[in-house]
């Protein structure tokens, strides 16, 4: 689209919203009017050459009594009609009734117009508009003659030829009327469009390396963020460019927005498209298309956004270790945290992947860095990582410029994933650093203070096509991305001493230890006899100084029963500490068996619950004390209890033996050190700082000097002037 042409239909249509709006309706409220006006527009254009002949067919049909006006589709040569006689012109006729008349205008509308203008909420804004008296300077100033707002040649009012706005042109104007919008009420631009280089990038590398295998035949093409369409409709107009026309392709897309799907489903309606392909609702939580498949896909999913409103359809009892049940099938494979469900969108592609077809299916996304390295071992991103990674189907990471998006600076990347690899990529991964493949804007758009040309599109592409490597693409096999995370234990090292603090603290139950000390401190030896007359100076201590206890707590604060039980767990610990005095024990393996002797011979009444907080009480971690053995085997290999205080973890990538690893980076260190096989888990990440990474040496002494030397040269000056005044 010519750009000159695409700044001029911006500036006409954002000059309506400041010309008519103005102190009728906020700022933030321009949009509700603007957008659904101008695709009312475009249909309006479509319309007018067939309107007779609509009128007639209606007029009977209503006499032959058919209710079904489908057939009218065939006069107006589109999937919609309107069989009102009015057109956006003929609404001018009658200024005194234009506003009931405009009603009648829409009611006149096809049912997928209607449910345009329903997602739009057009209809909510007619009264206010009546109500100031400028339906008539909108619709006329929508008329105008020197704007084109339709897909096809149009006439000024000097008659001369104005070019067509094509469906791409269409969605270049509505998604810079929407970032224009979004800046005016400080919100984010970015979640709603994507900057068209970066779709073309995504396009090439989708389609053209494997345009020779494009047969005649039908392809599908998915979006399961769509948005108003622009994906969707440059990929298809790459693809018909590349292949000659020799194939056909259908859309098919699904939105969350109300506003931007109504703008999609206009785009689909103008072009011929089935407009039933695109779906409203959330991808995540309301699959549209649960029984499709794709051969192509494309999207750039909203990253860093919760979705917790998605949970309950996709999974019950979340997050709860033994408890968490998956229900959707397209997720089974793991779960991101609740405040990031960008990696479900990138599954969502995954499931519906042809894996039947001699093409199976390509997938082209953006993510931001997250999507690359968090999640741990085992945890949802690492597994979704890993499902994509051992099945050979990630071809290709590109990180994108920083700042090429309207909304962020953060750093993204375009995945590009494949089931049907070409032989030589197979088993491998390429990364390619485009970060510094940009020309700079003259004036920034939003936080987009960059764009990629032409050149740097082929240049990226023809990168990808050599899979060669040099200072910005490197390729690596699939298991360089991938590790061993293991637990590394340490035994635990207990010593034990009855003091007279540790004795003490045994009158509190440890979970609520400061509120039965304040009883205890205020109320005294009551709390074991006459604890049910103080209840009230209890519970008004603990609502004074908003002490929130559970249910199960709190009744143990107010049991005298639980009381004595802690007098009697104390009394006892008094006359352990008396049979066996200050002296500390150092070796936890004989001193229990010692314990539990002297418990027999003082004929103490302690079950084996109150004997164990006794010993907790009474030991503490020592680096000096012996190894807390857990069980010998009968071969003689004593096992030592793990101390969860100096458990750790190191990552072991793949290709390392994990025992010959941990010989050498650990043991040397830590002779005791054990490694937990149990606890092994697999996991990938991909870092690109690492990857790419460019040492640049310091400055040396000298340059730093010289510089300080010149900096204060600079200040004297002004530090005498400062004096002086």
């Amino acid at each position: 689209m010519n750009q000159k042409v695409h700044n001029q239909i911006v500036s006409f249509i954002w000059s309506i919203a400041d010309d008519v709006l103005r102190d009728v309706f906020v700022r933030g409220k321009y949009r509700d009017i603007i957008l659904p006006f101008t695709v009312l527009r475009r249909l309006d254009a479509l319309l007018v050459p067939t309107k007779d002949k609509v009128l007639e067919a209606d007029a009977f049909m209503k006499q032959e009594k058919i209710d079904n006006k489908s057939a009218l589709q065939n006069v107006t040569g589109y999937p919609f009609w309107n069989t009102s006689k009015f057109t956006f012109e003929t609404l001018l006729n009658d200024a005194d009734n234009i506003d009931s008349n405009l009603e009648t205008y829409l009611d006149g509308y096809s049912p997928n117009v209607q449910e345009i203008i329903s997602k739009f909420k057009l209809r909510n804004q007619l009264e206010t508009m009546k109500e100031a008296g400028i339906t008539y300077l909108l619709i006329d100033k929508f008329c105008n003659k020197e704007i084109n707002l339709s897909p096809n040649e149009a006439k000024n009012s000097r008659g001369e030829t104005l070019p067509p706005l094509t469906n791409l042109g269409m969605g270049y104007v509505f998604e810079e009327l929407i970032r224009k919008f979004n800046e005016e009420n400080n919100e984010e631009a970015g979640e709603h469009f994507t900057p068209r280089e970066i779709i073309k990038l995504m396009t090439h590398i989708l389609f053209l390396p494997v345009k020779d295998k494009i047969k005649k035949g039908t392809y599908l093409i998915y979006d399961p963020a769509c948005g108003s369409g622009g994906m969707l409709t440059e990929a298809e107009h790459f693809a018909l460019d590349i292949t000659e026309g020799k194939a056909n392709f259908e859309l098919y897309g699904q939105e969350v927005n109300p506003e931007t799907y109504a703008i999609c489903t206009s785009d689909m309606l103008i072009k011929g498209e089935n407009a039933n392909n695109i779906k409203y609702g959330s991808t995540l939580s309301k699959d549209g298309f649960p029984h499709l498949h794709f051969d192509f896909m494309l999207s750039n999913p909203p990253y860093g956004k919760t979705w917790k409103i998605d949970e309950d359809a996709i999974v019950d009892e979340r997050g709860k270790k033994g408890k968490e049940v998956i229900k959707d099938p397209r997720f089974q494979i793991g779960l991101p945290t609740i405040s990031d469900g960008q990696l479900l969108f990138l599954m969502n592609m995954v499931s519906k992947m042809k894996h039947n077809t001699e093409l199976g299916s390509r997938i082209a996304t953006v993510h931001n860095g997250s999507a690359l390295f968090t999640g741990d071992a085992g945890g949802g991103e690492s597994e979704i990582r890993k499902y994509i990674i051992e099945n050979d189907w990630l071809e290709c990471i590109i990180a994108l410029p920083k700042n090429i998006f309207y909304n962020t600076g953060i750093p993204t990347y375009i995945w590009i994933v494949s089931n049907k690899k070409a032989p030589h990529r197979k088993g491998k991964v390429q990364l390619i650093n485009a970060l510094e493949l940009y020309e700079k804007l003259r004036k920034n758009l939003g936080q987009k203070n960059c764009e990629m040309t032409e050149n740097h599109i082929k240049q990226i592409t023809q990168l990808y096509l050599d899979f060669q490597e040099n200072d910005i693409s490197k390729i690596f096999p699939n298991e360089y991305f991938g590790y061993n995370k293991i637990t590394v234990e340490r035994p635990l090292r207990l010593s034990c001493q009855f003091t007279a603090e540790a004795v003490e603290s045994l009158r509190y139950d440890k979970a609520i230890r400061d509120e039965m000390e304040w009883a205890y401190t205020h109320i005294g030896e009551g709390v074991y006899t006459e604890l049910k007359k103080h209840k009230d100076k209890i519970e008004k201590h603990l609502a004074n100084n908003e002490i929130k206890l559970s249910p199960a707590n709190k009744t143990k604060l107010l049991s005298q029963e639980h009381w004595n039980a802690q007098l009697k767990l104390m009394q006892a610990a008094e006359k352990l500490a008396k049979h066996f005095g200050d002296k500390q024990f150092d070796d936890y393996n004989t001193f229990v068996p010692l314990l539990n002797k002297t418990v027999k011979e003082l004929k103490l009444d302690l079950d084996a619950k109150a004997l164990k907080t006794i010993l907790d009480t009474i030991s503490w971690r020592n680096e000096d004390a012996e190894r807390v053995i857990d069980k010998t085997d009968k071969d003689g290999t004593v096992h030592y209890v793990a101390d969860s205080e100096l458990r750790d973890t190191e990552n072991v990538p793949l290709d390392q033996d994990i025992h010959e690893y941990f010989e050498r980076e650990v043991l040397q260190h830590i002779p005791d050190a054990w490694i937990d096989e149990s606890k092994t888990v697999k996991g990938y990440e991909i870092s690109f700082t690492r990857y790419f990474y460019n040492y640049v040496p310091p400055r040396s002494i000298e340059e730093i000097t010289a510089e300080i030397f010149a900096l204060e040269k600079e200040t004297e000056g002004i530090l005498k002037e400062i004096v002086n005044d």
